[in-house]
């Protein structure tokens, strides 16, 4: 299948990209998809639209304050988002200025912080802190809310801009299909006896970078770190030994898992991922997926399109938006049976 950027467009008016989030997690719309089949309902629904045995998979990553501005040693100014913290105070990021900063030069980030940039890998640069880069990020970084919301991250994003479950430190971005849980809702699903287990995936910069080529076969994904525990692949066993579906919370727990079988066989560990997943994928873990409406054009869009198969999501975009739905982070969810149709 020769597929392009255009077999992933959609007009999308500029009024339905949520720029906060709800006053409660849980108030969001749900649009299901089951096949060619749409249905409105709530999120707060969701306990109703699952089925006791099944197995809700989470991703308990934690959003870094990986944001930080300051000035170069030239005195330029400069904007610095933290990919990968290291063990050895060193991280890579991404950094913008209006002039590349040249190895071996110093940054003042956030008037605190006197980095060396090392020397540039790919996209990144590769940055010295004075201790530990992760720890130094988290106390003088700023939260990194998505570039489509137009404002400075206020307060309230400390808590909305993280899930409830929220753990390992180490996203430039959070997994928003997981932003709509929350407590009650984990208590009423508890009471379906429906079950829960997480993967870790730390979601990365490229998350937001738009894909650069026409035809897709040329795309290299950007690498993310994962990890999956012999805990939540005993609980998918179990799940699948009483007849029980797995639910992927998100993009990036269906990526966790995917890339965990792609040898066939679900099995624990960890590493970098750099699964794209379009139409024609064989999915070999996940039966449904919880997840937000995506951007245009976006590798997430094509991962959606190849699980629920591609009409089926045109008509789905078109209903969303036509109904006025919010769209990306703190817009509304889909929940999508995966489509055992020919794609």
């Amino acid at each position: 299948m020769n597929l392009t950027l255009d077999d992933f467009d959609y007009e999308l008016p500029p009024r339905l990209i949520a720029q906060a989030p709800l006053p409660e997690r849980s108030a969001s719309r749900l649009l299901v998809l089951d096949g060619p089949g749409l249905t409105d309902r709530r999120f707060a629904e969701l306990p109703d639209l699952l089925v006791p045995g099944d197995l809700l998979v989470m991703n308990d990553t934690r959003v870094l304050h990986a944001r930080l501005f300051g000035r170069k040693d030239s005195g330029g100014q400069v904007e610095v988002l933290v990919e990968r913290p290291q063990e050895n105070g060193e991280a890579l990021a991404q950094v913008r200025a209006s002039k590349p900063p040249r190895p071996g030069s110093r940054l003042l980030l956030e008037d605190a912080l006197e980095v060396e940039v090392l020397g540039r890998e790919g996209e990144f640069y590769r940055l010295r802190f004075p201790g530990d880069a992760a720890e130094l990020v988290e106390a003088h970084g700023r939260l990194p809310l998505p570039p489509y919301i137009e404002r400075a991250a206020a307060g309230t994003d400390e808590a909305r801009y993280q899930t409830v479950f929220a753990r390992a430190k180490g996203s430039v971005a959070a997994p928003t299909a997981g932003l709509h849980f929350d407590e009650a809702l984990f208590a009423r699903l508890a009471g379906r006896g429906i079950g829960t287990a997480h993967v870790t995936l730390h979601v990365g910069a490229g998350t937001f970078q738009p894909v650069r080529v026409h035809n897709l076969s040329e795309h290299r994904m950007h690498r993310e770190r994962w990890e999956l525990s012999q805990a939540t692949v005993d609980a998918i066993a179990a799940t699948r030994a009483r007849g029980g579906r797995v639910v992927a919370v998100g993009t990036t727990t269906l990526r966790t898992l995917e890339s965990a079988a792609l040898a066939g066989e679900l099995k624990a560990g960890g590493g970098d991922t750099d699964l794209f997943v379009t139409p024609g994928f064989r999915f070999r873990v996940v039966d449904l997926l919880v997840t937000n409406f995506h951007l245009p054009k976006s590798t997430l869009l094509m991962l959606v399109s190849a699980f629920g198969g591609m009409e089926n999501l045109r008509a789905a975009y078109r209903h969303a938006v036509a109904a006025e739905y919010r769209f990306f982070s703190y817009g509304d969810a889909m929940l999508i049976h995966r489509n055992t149709d020919e794609v």
